[in-house]
């Protein structure tokens, strides 16, 4: 499993700490550090079956201030994704990845308990 989030988000800390728990296997990546590319975007919101909202880190500093909901109204699936890949703090975290599996912000932890 890859698990995408930001090593400061409280969040994050937490669904780690029951993974970690739980002795579930993971390859750990910081969205700051190592943000996802436009190319792997595409490729998780495909397989995940979700809108591309879902994706945005709505209620981040960078969102609001870019005023990024009406920026994206005008905008195709793939200058989103490019937006996306601009800096990983627009993302949604955390990201797991199981296989074909993807899970995005509250998923994540659904999915963690149950396992």
């Amino acid at each position: 499993m890859l698990f995408i989030c930001y090593s400061k988000c409280s969040t994050c800390k937490k669904i780690q700490k029951i993974m970690d728990e739980k002795k579930m296997k993971y390859e750990f990546r910081d969205i700051k550090e190592n943000p996802p590319t436009a190319k792997e975007l595409k490729k998780w919101h495909e397989k995940s079956g979700l809108d591309l909202v879902k994706f945005y880190n709505t209620s981040g500093i960078i969102y609001r201030e870019q005023n990024i909901k009406e920026k994206r109204a005008n905008m195709n699936l793939e200058e989103q994704y490019q937006l996306l890949a601009t800096d990983g703090m627009l993302v949604k975290r955390p990201i797991l990845i199981d296989g074909d599996d993807i899970y995005v912000g509250p998923l994540v932890k659904k999915f963690v308990e149950g396992k």
